[in-house]
């Protein structure tokens, strides 16, 4: 995983590019992310950054989330560490995070605890060969494409049809309240008469509700000035929910 930011969903629009046409869009607020830790090697066993997104109120927030982000606050542990010589690991010096989260690196990196990240700084352009409609190929700058990742609405327990899109029974005479149901769950014929249902059979149950990425989608626009980015295409999750972004593993 390459280094991201964290978002909310805003919601979804249209808007018209610079040749006319019309596309449709997600409004993203990503970030600015504090950077929380940075995880090492020689330290975690892992090259990892930690960041933040979203100020808590510190009458709200508890003794370990004011602890995590400020040196100002004491305690017997640090104070027992110190003493012993022990080097403490920086602190961002910021307000509590309503949500943390740590995106995995390749290798080490050189950001500092406490640097503020934005989304034209992480998800800057970059130069990519395209063909033209007269045939030859251009360099222009575009923004790399990024995967999002988010929590899908939460639908309860919810039948085969709209679960997994199972047509139902036939609505014909002799088919009493039965337009909805899932027919048959057993197979005697493979079972040998046993009756039981094969394992995996989809079913009713618990629907939505679950982490979800969608790879490779194209950004239209980013704003720096409100911190807003514009992706075209649909992510998961209702409106104000969060959302990790980060430039996509997709190859070709």
């Amino acid at each position: 995983m390459s280094l991201g930011l964290l978002g909310t969903k805003v919601g979804m629009t249209q808007i018209y590019d610079g040749a006319g046409k019309i596309a449709p869009v997600t409004i993203i607020q990503l970030g600015p992310c504090p950077v929380l830790q940075v995880r090492t090697q020689q330290r975690d066993g892992y090259d990892a950054i930690q960041l933040g997104f979203g100020d808590k109120k510190r009458e709200k927030a508890t003794r370990p989330e004011r602890g995590h982000v400020s040196s100002a606050l004491e305690s017997k542990r640090r104070r027992t560490r110190a003493a012993a010589g022990v080097e403490l690991p920086p602190k961002p010096e910021c307000e509590p995070q309503r949500h943390i989260r740590e995106f995995r690196l390749e290798g080490p990196t050189e950001i500092k605890v406490g640097a503020l990240l934005k989304a034209d700084e992480v998800f800057a352009k970059v130069k990519k060969t395209v063909t033209a409609s007269d045939g030859k190929q251009r360099d222009v700058e575009v923004y790399p494409d990024v995967d999002v990742i988010g929590t899908t609405k939460g639908r309860g327990f919810t039948g085969v049809v709209k679960r997994h899109n199972f047509g139902g029974l036939r609505g014909s005479h002799g088919v009493k309240k039965g337009n909805r149901q899932h027919g048959s769950i057993a197979s005697n014929a493979s079972n040998r008469g046993s009756g039981r249902p094969k394992k995996g059979i989809r079913m009713a149950g618990q629907y939505g509700h679950e982490r979800v990425t969608v790879r490779n989608l194209t950004v239209v626009r980013i704003d720096p000035e409100n911190n807003l980015m514009l992706v075209k295409g649909a992510i998961p999750g209702p409106n104000g929910g969060l959302v990790m972004v980060r430039p996509t593993n997709k190859r070709g």
